[in-house]
């Protein structure tokens, strides 16, 4: 491992956009940073209370979950609007865009029995799973099933969900999950409060065309 960048306080979320480029979220002062491939960082958007989750949708439009309560559109030259609400989080908005393009979003509350809520493109949500305890990071594979860090039935580690939302088991379990993507050679990659890492699933995601 290496330090790929130091210069953002309390970075919280990575997402890349459909060109490459890289954009990092930080809690500690609400902006949306870019980074270069030089590993400059540069301010692509402000303003966003404590953001946490960052994720962007078919045609490459941002959002960004700010834990207090919103979540805001961001365009292509760093304008934010707030696009829907939600119930504050105790620790953080994780976003995700799933395969029918609309918003994914987990935010743990002190409730053991918290949801994934579903947003479609006007910002309406629905409930999408209900049935969790403190469900963070998700991550879509490419057959549509949803996996999130969470807890269910008493079991905590990475949950798989059914596109249908009918039937949700684990499939690793493990303490302390907090985020999860799947690499480009089928790997599911999971971050804990300490550590990152790599099993070799099988699992491929789904990307942005």
């Amino acid at each position: 491992m290496e330090e790929f960048s130091g210069d953002i306080t309390n970075p919280t979320s990575i997402a890349f956009d459909r060109s490459g480029r890289m954009f990092v979220t930080s809690r500690f002062d609400g902006t949306v940073f870019r980074v270069t491939p030089l590993k400059e960082v540069v301010v692509f958007a402000s303003d966003l209370g404590i953001a946490t989750g960052l994720a962007f949708n078919h045609v490459g439009e941002m959002f960004v979950g700010d834990r207090s309560g919103a979540i805001y559109r961001v365009n292509e030259i760093g304008e934010a609007k707030p696009w829907a609400q939600m119930e504050p989080s105790v620790s953080a908005y994780h976003l995700a865009f799933g395969p029918d393009d609309t918003l994914y979003v987990t935010g743990p509350t002190v409730s053991s029995f918290d949801a994934i809520t579903r947003f479609d493109e006007d910002g309406e949500p629905t409930v999408f799973y209900r049935g969790l305890g403190r469900p963070q990071g998700l991550a879509f594979d490419s057959d549509g099933n949803l996996y999130v860090a969470a807890s269910v039935r008493g079991r905590r580690g990475i949950v798989r969900i059914s596109p249908d939302a009918s039937q949700a088991e684990i499939v690793v379990a493990g303490m302390n999950l907090v985020g999860l993507a799947f690499s480009a050679k089928g790997e599911m990659v999971v971050a804990t409060n300490e550590a990152v890492y790599s099993l070799p699933m099988g699992i491929y995601g789904t990307l942005l065309v």
